[in-house]
C-alpha cells in the first residue's frame, strides 16, 4: 500500500508492511527525499543524507520518541519558506496618485526596487493615455529599463542585481501588447478581468465574457513569443457598484484565465472590504478549480484589513503577495481611504513569521523615501515610518558618541 506523506516537501512514497513501519513513518512529513521500505525485520528511513534503522522488536513508544527527535532534526535544517513579493507601486500605485511622476524619476524608482531585491516589479501599463494619463510614458519607461539592464550586464558578470528582477507590464488588448514588445525589457505581460459584471461594464466597457474574448488574442500572442501571462481578477471580495461578489464567480473566472493560458492569477480585493475569514473561504473555493501554487493575493487597505488578510492567505499556503512600497496608490472608490498595502509592512510581517522574501529592507525603505520625496507626500507605511525614525535616532546616537 502506498500513501502520500503530508508536509512542506512530499515524499516519493511510503511502503508499509507492518504497524511498526506505519508508526515510524510519521516523522517523514518535512523530508525532501524520503523512502520508507519496511520488512518484518526492519524499516530503513533515508532522508537528509542519513539512514536510521529501526528493529521490529522496538516498542511503539520508543519508535515514536525517535521519530520526534528525527522530526526536530529535519525541521531545524529545512529551508525557510519563501513568499514572492510582486511590487506594484510603479504601476498600480502611481496611476492612482494625483501627481504624474516624470519618466526619469519612474525609471530610477524601479531601479531602486530592483536593487532592493524585489523579484517582480510591475513597471508600466500600455493603456489609453486618455483614460490613464499617469501611464502615458510606458514605452519610454521600459526602453529606459532595457538600456539600464544592458549597461549593467556590460559592467559586471554578476547579473543578480538586475536580471533576477522580472518586469511585468499591464496590457488591455493586442495593441497594448504589441507596444510593450517593441519597448523591450518586459519579462511578463498581465491582463485584467473583474469577477463583478457591473464593475467590468463600468471599468472596461464590456461584459466579463467579452473581456475574456478580448484577452485571448493577447495570451495567444504572448505564448507564441514565449512570454508568460499573469491574470488579475478584481473585486474578489466585493464590488463598489453591486456590493457582494460570490466566490463561485471568482473561481469560475480564475479557472477560465488558467485554461486560456495564464501562469498565475492575482486575486484582488479592489475596494479593501475583505476580512480574514472571507479571504480564507474565497481561497478555498478558488483552489477547488485552480492549483494553489498558481494563486497570488492583492489586498487594498481601505478598512485596515490588508495585513490580516495577507497573514490568513499565507497561512493557507499562498506564496505570492502583491504590495506597493510606501503604500502608494489610493482607493478611487472610497474617498480619503488608503489603497494598496505597503510593501515594507508586508515584508516586516513576513520576516517576523520566519518567511523569506529576499528583499533588503533598508534599500526598500530608501526606494519608498525616494518616491515620496518626488511626490512630496508622506509615506503610508507604518513599518517604513518606524524604520526611518529608528535610523535617524541611531544616527544621532552615533554622532553623540563621536563628539
Amino acid at each position: 500500500m502506498i500513501r502520500n506523506i503530508p508536509g512542506c516537501f512530499k515524499a516519493e512514497a511510503v511502503r508499509e508492511t507492518g504497524a511498526t513501519a506505519a508508526s515510524c513513518a510519521r516523522f517523514a512529513g518535512v523530508s525532501s527525499l524520503v523512502e520508507i521500505a519496511s520488512t518484518r525485520n526492519r524499516t530503513m528511513i533515508a532522508g537528509r543524507h542519513r539512514i536510521r534503522t529501526y528493529h521490529a522488536n522496538s516498542t511503539s513508544s520508543a519508535c515514536s520518541e525517535q521519530a520526534q527527535r528525527d522530526r526536530s532534526y529535519l525541521k531545524s535544517e529545512s529551508p525557510k519558506r519563501f513568499v514572492k513579493i510582486v511590487e506594484v507601486g510603479p504601476r498600480d500605485g502611481l496611476q492612482n496618485e494625483r501627481q504624474i511622476v516624470p519618466t526619469d524619476n519612474k525609471i530610477r524608482f524601479i531601479q531602486m526596487l530592483a536593487e532592493a531585491g524585489c523579484p517582480t516589479v510591475e513597471a508600466a501599463a500600455f493603456v489609453s493615455p486618455k483614460w490613464v494619463p499617469a501611464m502615458a510614458d510606458g514605452a519610454d519607461v521600459m526602453e529606459g529599463l532595457a538600456t539600464w539592464r544592458r549597461q549593467l550586464r556590460q559592467q559586471t558578470s554578476d547579473d543578480d542585481k538586475c536580471s533576477s528582477t522580472e518586469f511585468s507590464v499591464l496590457v488591455p488588448n493586442i495593441k497594448g501588447f504589441d507596444a510593450a514588445m517593441k519597448s523591450g525589457a518586459a519579462d511578463e505581460v498581465a491582463i485584467f478581468a473583474s469577477a463583478s459584471e457591473t464593475f467590468s461594464r463600468k471599468n472596461i466597457n464590456c461584459t466579463i465574457d467579452e473581456s475574456i474574448a478580448r484577452f485571448r488574442d493577447v495570451v495567444v500572442a504572448a505564448k507564441d513569443r514565449g512570454f508568460p501571462v499573469r491574470g488579475y481578477v478584481s473585486c474578489v471580495l466585493g464590488c463598489p457598484y453591486q456590493g457582494e461578489v460570490t466566490t463561485e464567480s471568482v473561481a469560475r473566472l480564475s479557472e477560465k484565465l488558467i485554461e486560456m493560458g495564464c501562469r498565475e492569477i492575482s486575486l484582488g480585493d479592489t475596494i479593501g472590504v475583505g476580512t480574514p475569514d472571507k479571504t480564507i473561504q474565497m481561497i478555498h473555493d478558488v483552489e477547488r478549480v485552480v492549483d494553489k501554487n498558481m494563486l497570488a493575493v492583492h489586498f487594498h487597505d481601505t478598512y485596515g484589513q490588508a495585513l490580516a488578510n495577507i497573514y490568513a492567505a499565507v497561512k493557507e499556503g499562498i506564496s505570492v503577495v502583491d504590495s506597493s512600497v510606501a503604500g502608494l496608490g489610493g482607493c478611487p472608490y472610497a474617498a480619503g481611504a488608503s489603497g494598496n498595502v505597503a510593501t515594507e509592512d508586508v515584508v516586516y510581517m513576513l520576516n517576523g513569521m520566519n518567511v523569506e522574501t529576499r528583499i533588503d529592507m533598508d534599500k526598500l525603505v530608501d526606494a519608498g523615501t525616494y518616491i515620496c520625496n518626488v511626490l512630496n507626500q508622506p509615506r503610508r507605511s507604518k513599518a517604513g515610518i518606524a524604520l526611518v525614525a529608528a535610523g535617524i535616532k541611531r544616527c544621532h546616537e552615533d554622532n553623540k558618541r563621536i563628539d
